[in-house]
C-alpha cells in the first residue's frame, strides 16, 4: 500500500529530481526527443528547480512511498480561487496503472477541502497519460502551445476536473 507524504527535506527533493529524471528519460525521449527532454528535466524537474518552486512559488510536492521506496510524485500550486494547478504527475514504471494518480487526485481535494477545479497540462502526443487522467474523470478544456525557451515548445492539452 502507498502511503503520501508531503516533500518538506532536501533529501526528499532529490529523490523526486532523482525519480523525474528517469521517468522523463524512459516515457518523454521517443515523445520529445532527447534534446527537449535534457532541457526540460534541468530546467523544471532538477533539484534546483524543485527547490526553487517550493521555496518561491508557492509548490508543494507528495511523494507516494512503497514503505520507504519512492513510488511516484506530484507537484501542486494551490490557487486562491478554489483552484489547484496539479503541475507534475510522474510514476515510476513499476507503478504505473496502479491507482497512483487517483490517489494523488483524492490527496489533493482531502488536504485542500474548498477545492473546486483542478487542471493539468499534458502533452497532446502523450496518449497513454491523457487516458489515465480521462479514466479518473478530467476532461479536456483546450490546448495551449508554450515557449520554454532554448528553441522548445510545450505543445500541450488543458484538462480540468471539477470536484
Amino acid at each position: 500500500m502507498l502511503t503520501i507524504k508531503e516533500a518538506k527535506t532536501n533529501e526528499d527533493i532529490k529523490a523526486i529530481a532523482d525519480l523525474g529524471a528517469i521517468v522523463w528519460s524512459e516515457h518523454y525521449t521517443p515523445i520529445l526527443g532527447r534534446e527537449q527532454v535534457d532541457y526540460m528535466v534541468e530546467k523544471f524537474q532538477s533539484e534546483k528547480a524543485i527547490t526553487e518552486a517550493v521555496e518561491n512559488g508557492g509548490y508543494i510536492y507528495y511523494g507516494a512511498y512503497d514503505g520507504s521506496r519512492l513510488a511516484a510524485y506530484c507537484g501542486i500550486c494551490p490557487e486562491e480561487d478554489g483552484t489547484v494547478f496539479l503541475s507534475k504527475l510522474y510514476a515510476d514504471k513499476e507503478y504505473r496503472g496502479k491507482g497512483v494518480s487517483r490517489l494523488f487526485l483524492e490527496n489533493i481535494i482531502k488536504t485542500f477541502p474548498d477545492t473546486k477545479r483542478i487542471y493539468l497540462t499534458v502533452n497532446k502526443n502523450n496518449d497513454s497519460s491523457i487516458a489515465v487522467y480521462e479514466h479518473i474523470g478530467f476532461k479536456k478544456v483546450r490546448e495551449e502551445k508554450t515557449d520554454i525557451g532554448n528553441g522548445f515548445f510545450m505543445d500541450d492539452d488543458i484538462m480540468e476536473y471539477s470536484v
